[in-house]
């Protein structure tokens, strides 16, 4: 392999090592947060159909942060349920969710 194709590569596996997402979450804190999300989303994130609400659990971070961001712009995602949880969340606070919902 040639240094410019090694560098390539080393720079690409460095660059996602320091995506936003990779770092600097707190589960603990998205653990409480969760709490919020129990009723129509189930403790273990499974979903709870008479709710409407879809299984959450295992997703990935970065897609439930898109979710998220989505349902607060009210943009592309209206769901008038959410909106009292989601608008109080800052963009920590979703990162937060997103590293303990992915765990589930």
């Amino acid at each position: 392999m040639n240094s410019k194709k090694f560098f390539l590569i080393t720079l690409m596996i460095a660059t996602c090592s320091f995506s936003p997402l990779a770092h600097a979450q707190d589960a603990a804190h998205g653990a409480e947060l969760f709490k919020q999300c129990i009723a129509c989303h189930g403790e273990k994130g499974d979903g709870v159909p008479a709710q409407k609400a879809p299984r959450i659990a295992g997703q990935h971070d970065w897609y439930i942060v898109k979710q998220i961001q989505d349902i607060k712009a009210g943009v592309t995602r209206k769901n008038p349920v959410m909106i009292p949880f989601v608008s109080k969340l800052s963009e920590q606070d979703m990162k937060d969710l997103a590293a303990y919902i992915s765990k589930l």
